[in-house]
């Protein structure tokens, strides 16, 4: 089992609403033994009692310590310490701790038969007090033992729940931007696919029909996958051809290749990981006169996955474009969410090329 799997366990065990009764069980035999060894530590201090004295002085000892408990977990500790109200809880602290100090007293006094009676101060020893002091001083650190033990214990459970509800939030957001990042990356994508399709219906209507084919396959695997938090690399490589090669049919002068190196099969991504990467390169070597080229490849080993989008610069570059826009900023988002620091994006730009090389 993995240290993740004890540490479920674990908090499963001091949160989980179906292990409350098994919680309070728990308290319920450390209230058990505390009376216990209360009750006959008692016996060498100087008392005596039959049975029935006995069991109800420990009852007694036992429900007040249970009353006591139930209350700081359920009252005290959640409504003043977890709010802040230090002074009310302190304040409620010693109220309670001297209540039940009181009680302790009472019950001694009203069901143990002392060898001498502990009111009567006439023949009464240092030694006598000295064992009345022992007396209330062991319930008084028993008390806050159990105090103290109950209080951590809601501190920690509130503890980690803020923590599960912190981290459910951020998922939750992170998935929502995700989600909102995937959606304009997508209408953007598409709209540049139907407008190929547009140019070519014009030009060559057997091209274009080859086209909206292509188109019609490359949108099942968009639709079908759309569910997905992962692909398989190889399906999202044919992705990436199925494009480049609508791209060369609406094209004079352009030609790409796709290369793999290293064994894929089993191999998942986030799905639409690389397609802007993909899609800007193509947007930027436009070239009517002089051929241009889009080369990707992709380098798969059990560390990492290498991924390399090299793409021509045309000689005039209308505008001075820059490499970039939408696509790559929200990828760049994308990637920062899904991998945090474990990636490395790098970008070369010559006077004839540019080049992306993303290492997952």
């Amino acid at each position: 089992m993995k240290v993740s799997s004890y540490n479920n366990i674990i908090v499963n065990l001091l949160v989980s609403p179906r292990y409350r009764i098994l919680r309070h069980l728990v308290l319920f035999f450390f209230i058990l033994a505390l009376s216990v060894g209360f009750v006959y530590g008692m016996e060498e201090r100087g008392w005596s009692a039959g049975f029935f004295e006995q069991l109800i002085y420990f009852s007694s000892f036992g429900i007040l310590f249970w009353l006591a408990s139930c209350l700081n977990i359920y009252v005290l500790t959640p409504r003043l310490l977890l709010k802040n109200k230090w002074w009310l809880f302190f304040l409620s602290l010693a109220v309670l701790v001297l209540f039940v100090i009181t009680i302790i007293f009472i019950i001694q006094i009203t069901n143990i038969e002392w060898e001498e009676d502990p009111l009567d101060t006439t023949h009464a020893t240092p030694y006598e007090y000295f064992k009345a002091v022992i007396n209330l001083s062991s319930a008084f650190l028993s008390f806050l033992l159990l105090f103290a033990g109950t209080s951590s214990f809601v501190l920690f459970k509130y503890w980690i729940l803020d923590m599960q509800q912190s981290e459910e939030l951020e998922s939750e957001t992170l998935q929502m931007e995700l989600k909102l990042l995937e959606n304009q990356i997508n209408p953007h994508f598409l709209f540049n696919m139907l407008n190929n399709a547009n140019i070519m219906i014009k030009k060559d209507p057997h091209t274009a029909l080859h086209i909206i084919e292509k188109l019609e396959e490359m949108l099942n695997y968009l639709m079908n996958d759309s569910l997905k938090e992962k692909v398989y690399l190889h399906e999202e490589v044919l992705f990436l051809s199925d494009f480049l090669e609508l791209e060369k049919t609406r094209r004079d002068y352009f030609d790409y290749t796709v290369s793999i190196d290293g064994d894929m099969n089993d191999k998942q991504i986030s799905r639409l990981l690389f397609i802007a990467f993909v899609e800007n390169a193509v947007k930027h070597n436009q070239d009517s006169q002089t051929a241009s080229y889009v080369n990707i490849s992709f380098k798969v080993s059990k560390e990492c996955l290498i991924f390399i989008c090299k793409n021509s610069i045309p000689a005039n570059l209308p505008n001075k474009q820059q490499a970039g826009g939408i696509g790559l900023v929200n990828i760049k988002r994308r990637l920062d969410l899904l991998y945090k620091s474990n990636y490395h994006l790098e970008q070369t730009k010559t006077d004839v090329s540019y080049t992306v090389k993303l290492k997952l």
